[in-house]
């Protein structure tokens, strides 16, 4: 988390003195942390050997269809090492316009007072951007049915990529912030030519008197929340390095597996071309942030800004939307849902909301202590006791992880049973 700091505006009714010549000086801009590879790897290593091993060997897909997730896999990786050579240069371009920002978390300690460049989740975003334009010349035809909607949903990113970098540089108030993934929501919500039914499950059918039900502009109005609620929620669960990338990158690996069980166990195409399109979305998401991790694992050299945040949680929900698949998605964000109602009495203004809620630093001991803010960061300290600040998220992955797997295990026994 970074206390951002800005450069002050000097009075202008006080009449300028004449500018008097400046000896000229070698400004050198400040330098940043190596990329963390070896921990990157490990992160990688540890999805890409079973996630592989069911595209090529375990589940027989289609050529075609293999072909494509393939090359989007490949474009990703070259996205990867894009981003993680950009994202040097560009941290020199946001220091030079003060945007910058001191690690609250190493208050008191030589890594407290180093500025650290904020909003780079803008370089990611872009390369996303351009990984995921590029492919459409290798996978959609002129008159291919998912090519509106893809381009609206890179349309929808897009928005929320600018509205983002907006936010970090005007520090727009929490009510704003609100309304921001709605408006970015729109070219998504414009351009949806899919279905508005809903399966009523199974145990409920016979109550209710038939099985399919249809929400019609109701379950447009879901779409829209769910950007939302994804949005925020990756925003307000920080506070720490690397948590607010390492989410994403569980998430996301639990997306890409959970898309490709359904392409290898179904034999519908459309419903295979759903799950397909998810994945062309979440690859390069994937691999832009696995290279972000790099840079703002423990100890952090870059912050993400919201512009990362509000532009992975954005991409996350266009993939469960069109993906139809946003009930499995949101019990991968189940700590997000569990973080935002520990927050929602303060976000509401029922108690009093600090600035940044984040746990007390003891410079002497490097350790972390938790505080009564509605956070799951605090309530992880107050339930195992203090921890450093790695400790503490790499905890909060492993969670994060094990709700995944839990989302797995539940679809697995309720298969048959309730849809």
């Amino acid at each position: 988390m970074a206390a951002k700091k800005r450069a002050s505006v000097t009075d202008t009714t006080t009449k300028p003195e004449p500018e008097k010549p400046k000896p000229e000086t070698n400004q050198t801009d400040p330098t940043i942390r190596p990329a963390k590879f070896f921990t990157i790897s490990k992160f990688f290593l540890v999805f890409s050997i079973p996630y592989f091993f069911l595209i090529l060997s375990y589940y027989k897909i289609e050529h075609d269809l293999k072909k494509s997730i393939l090359i989007n896999a490949v474009i990703s990786f070259v996205g990867f090492f894009i981003t993680v050579s950009l994202i040097p240069v560009a941290s020199k371009y946001v220091s030079r316009r003060n945007l910058f920002g001191y690690d609250i978390n190493k208050k008191g300690t030589p890594d407290g007072s180093i500025k650290v460049p904020e909003s780079l989740g803008i370089v990611v975003g872009i390369v996303f951007l351009v990984l995921t334009i590029l492919f459409q010349y290798f996978n959609f035809t002129a008159d291919s049915n998912w090519l509106v909607e893809y381009n609206a949903a890179l349309a929808s990113i897009c928005f929320m990529i600018l509205l983002g970098f907006v936010d970090d540089v005007l520090d727009v108030p929490w009510r704003v912030k609100l309304v921001l993934p709605s408006i970015a929501a729109l070219p998504l919500l414009m351009a949806y030519a899919g279905h508005t039914t809903i399966i009523i499950p199974k145990p409920l059918a016979p109550y209710v008197g038939f099985e399919i039900l249809d929400l019609g502009w109701i379950y447009k109005l879901y779409m829209g929340l769910l950007a939302v609620f994804c949005t925020n929620s990756i925003n307000i669960h920080a506070g720490l390095n690397g948590l607010e990338v390492g989410q994403t990158v569980v998430i996301s690996c639990a997306i890409l597996i959970h898309n490709i069980v359904q392409i290898g166990g179904s034999s519908d195409f459309e419903y295979k071309q759903a799950h397909a399109f998810s994945i062309y979305l979440i690859q390069p998401l994937l691999a832009t942030s696995l290279a972000l991790l790099s840079f703002n694992w423990y100890p952090s050299s870059v912050f993400v800004g919201d512009t990362y945040t509000y532009f992975a949680g954005m991409t996350m929900a266009v993939a469960g939307i069109l993906g139809h698949f946003s009930e499995t998605l949101l019990i991968f964000f189940a700590p997000q849902v569990l973080n935002f109602l520990l927050s929602l009495p303060q976000l509401a203004g029922i108690i009093p909301c600090p600035r940044h809620r984040l746990p007390r630093f003891d410079p002497k001991s490097g350790l972390l202590t938790g505080t009564n803010d509605g956070t799951l960061v605090n309530l992880f300290l107050r339930q195992f006791g203090r921890k450093t600040e790695k400790s503490l998220c790499i905890l909060l992955l492993i969670f994060q992880a094990l709700c995944c797997g839990f989302c797995f295990l539940l679809r697995w026994f309720l298969t048959g049973w309730y849809k």
